[in-house]
């Protein structure tokens, strides 16, 4: 256990995009609890530039990384397909780490990872910002509240995709609430010429819908839907999420992330939905970073619910402006942070990361059972060969 004054160390163990452009800035702004100690990829070209665009001493040889720099915390920040590997090598060398999404793409790779974790007395927190971002941590603590009282009911509506949009859906229930049961659909179809935004192509394009329905524990149910162009197409404009409730409901309205969120309790009589007024409460009259989300829910008991950003400037102007997504990144280290500091455990964790990837492989197995429920939880042997 760390004492809480005292900065960690902190290693970037790979050298994909997010660690130069994410990472090393986010890094640098926790100056006061977080220094950049290293970096390290596979290959010395890589890795030497890296390090040079950082300003960080830069390895190919993660042992003797951690002998010569002594970093607590590993931020692995790799190739997709090998989050797995290069994550169970990082805990492995005995270090704490942020793990970038998915925990592994293989249940078994999971289970390594959390289980050499767990031998060595190591945290994992995985980077899943989706359900940290501002907009979504108002939501969670009007539904912390009470104010809406249960929640029977949520959607991830194209809102992201696989644990991403898992995450977001699971959150308005609870993460502690228990699924049972995914019947899952997967479908592919064409579709017309149109410009890709993230590969700068045009032409004609052929998109993947994912459909899940997820049964949990309590008579509760998630709903998921996804389409895999659903991040840069023109022809799929919507991503919103959703919760209907005891007392009211929630829904995210908009195009792309020019959205809105649209929240209603039950208003005084029993007759029509109340509106509840979302407030983006700035350091500055004229902008500067954000200091809160403040729900004005009309309700005479709990009239204001605030989310204060945690990483506001303590002294004004004299700080990050981060968006959004920044803001829930820099989430996921700073749980990781406490949890080392404190013996305790990450906000999100391993476990909940994991249980994300189990759902959205369970919608894919169900699908190929011709939409027979998969039960959960599901055999790693099986599920790994998805």
């Amino acid at each position: 256990m760390q004492q809480h004054g005292q900065k960690l160390r902190v290693a970037i163990i790979g050298t994909a995009r997010r660690s130069s452009y994410l990472y090393a800035p986010i890094v640098r702004a926790l100056a006061e609890d977080v220094e950049l100690a290293a970096v390290w990829g596979r290959r010395e070209e890589s890795a030497q530039q890296l390090g040079e665009q950082v300003g960080a001493p830069w390895y190919t040889d993660l042992d003797r990384l951690v002998r010569e720099q002594a970093p607590d915390i590993g931020i692995v920040s790799v190739a997709y397909g090998a989050n797995g590997q290069v994550g169970l090598m990082a805990v492995e060398a005995g270090l704490h780490v942020l793990l970038e999404t998915p925990i592994a793409h293989k249940l078994s790779e999971a289970d390594a990872i959390i289980a050499a974790a767990a031998a060595r007395g190591r945290k994992i927190e995985v980077a899943e910002q989706f359900h940290r971002r501002p907009l979504e941590q108002i939501k969670l603590a009007l539904i912390a509240s009470g104010l809406f009282g249960r929640v029977h009911t949520s959607y991830n509506d194209f809102a992201g995709h696989g644990y991403h949009g898992v995450s977001v859906m699971r959150s308005y229930l609870g993460f502690d609430a228990r699924p049972l049961q995914v019947t899952g659909a997967v479908r592919s179809y064409p579709l017309a010429a149109h410009w890709s935004r993230l590969t700068g192509t045009r032409g004609d394009r052929t998109e993947t819908q994912e459909h899940g329905l997820i049964e949990f524990e309590g008579g509760r149910l998630g709903h998921y839907h996804w389409t895999s162009v659903g991040y840069d197409s023109a022809v799929r404009w919507w991503r919103s999420s959703r919760f209907l409730a005891e007392r009211g409901m929630g829904i995210t309205v908009g195009v792309n992330l020019e959205v809105q969120e649209w929240l209603s309790l039950i208003a005084p009589g029993g007759e029509a939905p109340h509106f509840i007024t979302l407030e983006r409460r700035w350091e500055r009259n004229d902008g500067g970073a954000l200091i809160a989300m403040v729900a004005h829910t009309g309700d005479p008991q709990q009239p204001i619910i605030t989310w204060e950003n945690p990483f506001r400037p303590k002294v004004q102007g004299h700080g990050v402006q981060w968006h959004d997504d920044e803001i829930g990144v820099a989430g996921c280290l700073l749980s990781l942070v406490n949890a080392v500091r404190s013996g305790g455990e990450p906000t999100y964790g391993a476990q909940q990361a994991r249980l994300d990837q189990e759902i959205t492989l369970a919608i894919r197995l169900s699908s190929r059972m011709g939409g027979a429920p998969a039960k959960l939880p599901l055999d790693p042997a099986v599920s790994d060969l998805l």
